[in-house]
């Protein structure tokens, strides 16, 4: 079966970082492309998808804008949200909330692209910790139209290994 892009959209065409008025921005400017209309392979729903996609949109910019409260207008109340691997489960999404309102760490967020379908979604970014970046995937599993689960992997960047070079080439590490 041949790979079919699905809400894919990629920031400024290539790694752009992410603000509260970017995103309104890059999404102009990928047009209406930005989110496939045949959404039957995955069970999607074309106005069901555009309305999770703005959401996502006021997630990611309202959390490259320290907004809080309009981040987490994303989750249902009782949102769990997986740290697999820390071993970490948190329950609600007040407690979600209060746990990244107290994060001791400057972030900020590069979003490298997201998609997604129907009730699942993935964004591909980069949190920066301080200045010390992380490669981060996020799985959100929405029920009626708000995120009812979301599971979280964090990777630091890493040298590659010599063994591998005649196989591969070199590209930014974040």
């Amino acid at each position: 079966m041949p790979t079919r892009k699905v809400g894919q959209f990629i920031v400024s065409g290539e790694y752009g970082w992410v603000t509260a008025a970017g995103v309104a921005d890059y999404r102009k400017a990928a047009g209406p492309e930005w989110i496939s209309s045949d959404t039957s392979a995955t069970g999607g729903n074309e106005m069901g998808d555009q309305e999770t996609r703005a959401a996502l949109d006021r997630h990611w910019a309202a959390s490259a804008a320290g907004d809080q409260d309009a981040e987490h207008e994303i989750y249902h109340d009782d949102v769990i949200t997986d740290y697999p691997q820390s071993g970490e489960r948190i329950h609600g999404r007040d407690n979600l909330q209060a746990l990244r309102s107290n994060h001791p760490a400057e972030l900020t967020f590069t979003i490298r692209r997201i998609l997604g379908s129907g009730d699942l979604w993935i964004t591909e970014y980069v949190i920066d910790y301080d200045g010390k970046p992380a490669s981060t995937i996020s799985i959100m599993e929405f029920r009626d139209g708000k995120v009812a689960h979301e599971t979280q992997y964090f990777a630091d960047p890493f040298a590659p290994p010599a063994w591998r070079a005649r196989w591969v080439e070199s590209m930014p590490l974040i």
